[in-house]
């Protein structure tokens, strides 16, 4: 039998203020998140400066996505699930198996870690090339992805630990975990990029010493013996049941990060195919999906502050703090993505600036964040409410609305307008999609608010 006592145990999360709680969580993550996307795109304006070959440069880069959104699958697949598990078990007050929850975690990501890195580096030419890389930005390509696959382990296990705190109670620590890593990784970017010579090699070289340090620091904090939650013997064994069930869990952000993967390759492939300079194309994109990035990273910094409420609050059968504290975030996250198409529409020049000085790929990039953010206020409310449901368990509604824009909608539309307008189908196929989905999710969480009145009705 566990002892919880002089334990420090989260039960504030089913009775202090929705409004406050919210706060308290979501902040230190959306701090966490813009830093995050902010360290990302920190990254893309250094390589987009390397002298000479600058736009190539960040082309090369945007072929990489698709990587980084695979890898990422599989890490939110066990991080966010496990997260999840660990809220749920905890307002079930089953301390025991969240115990055995944090260690499965730490256990899955590095099995998981060292099997996605160890496959794809012996494939990684033709990995790259078949997400739209040319004989051009190959080797950029190629460079930056080869370090960061040999530190694919420390990253999967970086985002896993920070999941683990923020829904152990310790959201502040978890902020300053990515503070850290953004710190560093901005002192040693330009070091290594510029100083030392090492070109895109840098960029990635510093983004794993970054979260190798951090790693470390994250170590110490879950291994306090003081806390409920903390690194023991005894709790890495994989167990049946807690793996199925951080799996399970884990499926809508995997298929979220995995559709993400998809789309990049199926975008950059009509790019290459229906512009006359492919490369140019691809290097607009990824200028404006990174800007896209920050604000759908702040709506999911709210998420991740809403998770363990959610979750907690659903675990004890409070229905009522489960629905203030998702209406709360669906208000704060549609401001969010309201803000990123106020910039996107009418200030993208300035934006485009940043990552490049070469006229012809700033407007390029420009007009593609003015077409992409059209319907941006709506992607807030989406997103929210697909975690959402991820939160309470339902995963499929969660799989569900996760894959109806990428999949159901978008990569249809990005096959079959092209065929009509060439380019400009590839554009105008995202912002369609996001107005579709979005309607979409509005029947879905009234579908939800009905079943939750009618069990109201039968108590």
């Amino acid at each position: 039998m566990s002892t919880t006592k002089n334990k420090k145990i989260p039960t504030e999360l089913g009775t202090e203020n929705i409004g406050k709680l919210l706060m308290q969580y979501a902040i230190p993550a959306i701090i966490a998140q813009t830093a995050a996307s902010l360290y990302n795109m920190i990254d893309s304006v250094f390589i987009g400066h390397i002298p000479n070959v600058g736009a190539e440069a960040i082309s090369g880069l945007a072929t990489t996505f698709p990587f980084m959104n695979l890898s990422a699958a599989f890490g939110a697949m066990v991080g966010v699930g496990g997260a999840t598990q660990l809220s749920v078990r905890l307002g079930q007050r089953d301390y025991d198996s969240a115990k055995n929850i944090l260690g499965n975690l730490v256990t899955l990501n590095v099995i998981m870690g060292c099997i996605f890195a160890g496959v794809s580096l012996i494939f990684l030419d033709e990995i790259l090339r078949f997400f739209g890389a040319s004989e051009t930005t190959l080797p950029f390509a190629r460079d930056f992805m080869q370090i960061i696959l040999y530190g694919n382990v420390v990253t999967h296990l970086y985002f896993g630990i920070n999941a683990a705190l923020r829904a152990s109670g310790h959201p502040k620590q978890a902020m300053y975990a990515t503070i850290i890593t953004v710190v560093m990784n901005i002192i040693l970017a330009p070091l290594f990029i510029y100083a030392l010579g090492w070109g895109i090699k840098g960029a990635a070289t510093a983004t794993i010493l970054a979260q190798c340090i951090t790693l470390i620091w994250q170590t110490r904090l879950l291994s306090n013996p003081n806390e409920l939650l903390h690194l023991q013997r005894g709790i890495y064994k994989l167990k049946r049941e807690i793996v199925s069930g951080i799996l399970s869990i884990g499926m809508s952000p995997f298929f979220i990060n995995a559709a993400a993967c998809i789309v990049v390759i199926i975008i950059n492939k009509g790019l290459r195919s229906y512009s006359e300079n492919g490369d140019l194309s691809i290097a607009a994109y990824g200028i404006a999906n990174r800007i896209q990035f920050v604000f759908v990273m702040v709506v999911l910094g709210l998420t991740q502050g809403m998770q363990p409420i959610v979750g907690y609050n659903y675990g004890a059968r409070r229905h009522d703090r489960v629905r203030k504290a998702l209406m709360l975030t669906i208000i704060w996250g549609t401001a969010v993505t309201t803000l990123g198409f106020i910039i996107s529409e009418f200030m993208p020049e300035t934006v485009a600036k940043a990552f490049t000085t070469e006229s012809e790929l700033i407007d390029k990039a420009a007009w593609a964040m003015r077409v992409m953010s059209i319907f941006m206020p709506l992607i807030g409310f989406q997103l929210v409410t697909t975690n959402f449901f991820q939160s309470i368990g339902k995963v499929n509604k969660s799989i569900f609305l996760s894959l109806t824009r990428q999949v159901l909608l978008l990569i249809p539309l990005l096959i079959i307008l092209p065929m009509f307008i060439g380019e400009e189908g590839v554009w105008y196929s995202m912002p369609i999609s996001d107005i579709i989905a979005a309607m979409l999710t509005i029947v879905m969480l009234y579908i939800q608010f009905r079943e939750w009145k009618r069990e109201s009705n039968n108590l």
